[in-house]
């Protein structure tokens, strides 16, 4: 299943693969399996170039990985090179 990079209005930047998205009158509900919250991370100016290219695994900050979530507001679904999700998944967990 492709990995994407879903950026929605007020949760936050999400990475995991889309299995729903449906269209609702509260906006874009998109549920996520192999989900991981993308708090911060360095060597990417932007989503689009995060999705193509990854990151820096130095400074980066990325939860733990959930087995599925349903996040609303969905404004973005980046589908995502191998490159990109190679890199993304060797960030180490970011966790207190």
């Amino acid at each position: 299943m492709q990995k994407s990079i879903i950026r929605t209005y007020s949760a936050g930047v999400f990475f995991g693969e889309v299995t729903k998205q449906e269209n609702t009158p509260a906006g874009v509900i998109v549920t996520i399996r192999n989900c991981r919250r993308l708090w911060y991370w360095n060597g990417a100016a932007s989503l689009s170039e995060l999705s193509q290219s990854g990151v820096k695994r130095s400074g980066s900050k990325f939860s733990v990985t959930v087995p599925e979530m349903v996040v609303a507001g969905a404004i973005e679904i980046i589908p995502c090179t191998d490159e990109a999700v190679e890199s993304i998944n060797a960030v180490p967990v970011w966790k207190a």
